[in-house]
């Protein structure tokens, strides 16, 4: 018998033991969805001074190329390379670099709506940090969330806050839970009004929420061990996410952490061991939790190691590999967090 046929997993139609965003958002809408990177010229608060200067250690000023594009472009480009690959039902505009919820809450509104009202737009997606929440800019998201189902996506990186110092992120776990919660509340208020809202495929009674809150966490960051990553998935899994990304730490060129590279003051973690790790950390996840990815890539002009990452099928397949080898799956172990 395939891996497929005797997956024990319940939210998958493939040899996945985790619950897949692609996965998950077909369930949703019923078909492929894609999502679109956006740039709205965000800084974030450990850049510009107001916590920090400088960014995180890894940090390459943002997670987009867009600059000087604007975001009507932006998606439009990204929707023409989506079809290109895909024949998707609709699109998620997702609001990516640097912290999107930082800055002239006015402005940010005005994008957030403006995107909502996209042709094939299905959902948004927003990048930000859990300090920089106020109240006025939560109260745009309730509102954002009753025009259009919404994921805010909050960096958590890591629970262990010597290894925040260390990456130069400027807040701790304890207020990363603050926002949480605060976000959490008025996403639960919004997801009572909308608690009998219909999945347009087949999701298997997962609830479809309206106003979801995603997690990213970053493995292989500079100092942690094994246990210090699994400590942060549990710390994740108690908080109950409706998503959580699980990222590689990449060096990339013109960063802090790449100096540190240079001067052979950090290695990166190695295939098999980032493999095992993730796989840890997906059996303490609740199998309710979508999993938006277990691995990146980045730039090939901009990335100095580790080579491997570049081949992200291969480190998908291996992870694959190693849950069925261990007989296990997403949440396996969640009951002991």
């Amino acid at each position: 018998m395939t891996q497929r046929e005797i997956n024990p997993f319940p939210y998958t139609d493939s040899n996945k033991r985790y619950m897949t965003y692609d996965w998950y958002l077909k369930a949703r809408f019923g078909g492929k969805v894609a999502r679109v990177a956006l740039d709205q010229g965000c800084t974030c608060p450990n850049i510009d001074g107001t916590r920090g200067v400088g960014g995180c250690i890894f940090c390459r000023g943002g997670s987009s190329s867009s600059v000087g594009v604007g975001i009507n472009e932006q998606y439009e480009n990204g929707k023409a390379t989506a079809r290109g690959k895909w024949d998707p039902v609709g699109f998620i505009p997702y609001f990516q670099a640097h912290t999107n919820t930082y800055g002239d809450p006015a402005a940010l509104s005005c994008a957030f709506n403006h995107a909502a009202q996209w042709k094939d737009a299905v959902m948004l997606a927003v990048a930000t940090r859990p300090d920089s929440l106020s109240e006025e800019m939560t109260g745009t998201l309730v509102r954002l969330a009753r025009k259009i189902p919404l994921t805010v996506e909050l960096g958590l990186q890591t629970s262990d806050d010597e290894t925040a110092r260390r990456i130069n992120r400027c807040h701790s776990f304890a207020e990363f839970c603050t926002g949480y919660e605060k976000l959490r509340k008025a996403a639960d208020k919004v997801n009572a009004e909308f608690r009998n809202e219909p999945a347009l495929g087949d999701a298997k009674g997962l609830p479809m929420r309206r106003f979801q809150i995603g997690i990213h966490l970053i493995d292989g960051l500079p100092g942690e061990d094994e246990e210090t990553m699994r400590r942060t998935a549990r710390d994740a899994a108690a908080l109950a996410p409706d998503m959580v990304k699980i990222h590689l730490l990449h060096v990339l060129r013109d960063t802090k952490l790449s100096q540190l590279y240079g001067a052979g003051e950090y290695t990166p973690l190695g295939r098999e061991e980032y493999v095992r790790i993730v796989c840890d950390q997906l059996e303490l996840l609740p199998k309710e939790t979508v999993i938006g990815r277990v691995t990146g890539d980045a730039p090939e002009d901009e990335l100095l190691a580790p080579d491997w990452c570049s081949r992200k099928t291969e480190v998908a397949n291996e992870i694959d590999k190693e849950l069925f080898r261990r007989g296990s799956m997403q949440g396996a172990s969640f009951a002991a967090v």
